[in-house]
């Protein structure tokens, strides 16, 4: 039996590095769920066309104003229901994005939160 399954140094640091990624994975699924959860709005430049995606991209409504109706013709509606879907989607990223800049990450001093654990196990020589 070595360090680590004994509960040694060793297991301290593993254990110590899996409590970590452990809590890293469950901040960035529960980010998910709560994007998931949301409701992004686009419109094209002309304010006619509105589209809503799900924070997962979903495309869930397509609401076309009656007057895009009458004064576009069809390639022109074409082109704002695709210009109303892409600013939603970009919505969606820009909500993804500020949800990963919430999570934890590394310090701000730039350095390694694992270093303290590869330091420990080379210094040690146990995992």
């Amino acid at each position: 039996m070595n360090d680590a399954s004994a509960g040694g140094a060793g297991g301290t640091h593993v254990s110590g590095l899996i409590r970590q990624v452990e809590g890293l994975v469950d901040a960035f699924a529960g980010a998910l769920r709560e994007l998931e959860q949301r409701q992004l709005t686009g419109t094209d430049d002309t304010g006619r066309v509105t589209a809503t995606v799900t924070g997962a991209g979903r495309l869930t409504r397509v609401a076309i104003d009656p007057r895009a109706m009458r004064d576009l013709d069809h390639a022109e509606l074409g082109q704002a229901v695709l210009q109303a879907v892409s600013a939603a989607r970009g919505a969606m990223t820009e909500g993804l994005d500020e949800l990963t800049r919430a999570l934890p990450g590394p310090p701000p001093d730039g350095q390694d939160p694992l270093a303290q654990y590869f330091d420990a196990v080379l210094r040690d020589g146990t995992p």
